[in-house]
């Protein structure tokens, strides 16, 4: 493989692992491999820490398809606990609420996912890499301080209900760059007149990238490796 002229990899990301840790570690064994000081290496679409699933990393000058790669169509898997909400809608922090679910049915899911399809405005967590007058939302919220963030157009191809259990659902979405599924997970706790937040979250595709085409970061070895992107 040639990672100066550049490459396209496929990763499945570790769970706790950032999208940058991955990076890092991908460029130190090319790196070390090509015995150079410096080569480029960048991400198509960054995952939050708690999330695994399909990143798409290029090398040397492939490093200018990463836009193209960022707006093509993404596929997730996400768990979201009913009855309860935290302040990152997501496992980072502890449950700050609890709602009644006992009204909450398979039908009632079933008749609220629709409502997301297509084009919707959405309000991206606190918690996230949004920056106000500068700053970071998660940087500020963090250090306790009020958020307002404005409300974001994006689309939503298909949610679909993959399995249901009280106070418990597992949803597959399709969508679009900007998507923030933590925050949809909120979004369909209020819609179902309780709360939710995300407890487990898989991106299963991007584009025509699936899961099952993604190495682990174990298996990758610069010396040995013998694949074409």
């Amino acid at each position: 493989m040639d990672f100066q002229e550049g490459e396209i990899l496929y990763f499945n990301k570790p769970l706790h692992w950032t999208s940058f840790d991955l990076v890092n570690k991908v460029r130190y064994r090319i790196s070390r491999y090509l015995k150079v000081k410096k080569i480029k290496v960048g991400h198509a679409g960054t995952l939050d820490p708690l999330a695994t699933g399909v990143m798409i990393v290029c090398t040397g000058k492939a490093t200018k398809n990463i836009d193209t790669f960022q707006y093509q169509t993404k596929e997730y898997i996400a768990t979201l606990r009913l009855g309860a909400t935290t302040p990152s809608f997501d496992l980072e922090t502890p449950i700050d609420q609890t709602y009644p679910t006992a009204h909450i049915t398979r039908a009632t899911v079933e008749e609220v996912l629709p409502r997301f399809v297509g084009t919707i405005q959405q309000i991206p967590p606190t918690f996230s890499a949004c920056k106000v007058q500068g700053d970071r939302a998660y940087d500020l919220a963090r250090k306790g301080l009020t958020v307002e963030l404005q409300p974001k157009t994006l689309v939503i191809d298909e949610i679909e209900l993959l399995d249901y259990q009280p106070e418990q659902i597992t949803i597959r979405v399709v969508c679009s760059k900007g998507t923030y599924i933590r925050a949809l997970a909120r979004d369909i706790g209020q819609a179902l007149q309780s709360g939710a937040h995300l407890i487990a979250l898989q991106r299963s595709r991007i584009g025509d990238v699936k899961l099952d085409q993604c190495m682990e970061i174990d298996d990758f070895q610069p010396d040995t490796l013998n694949i074409s992107a």
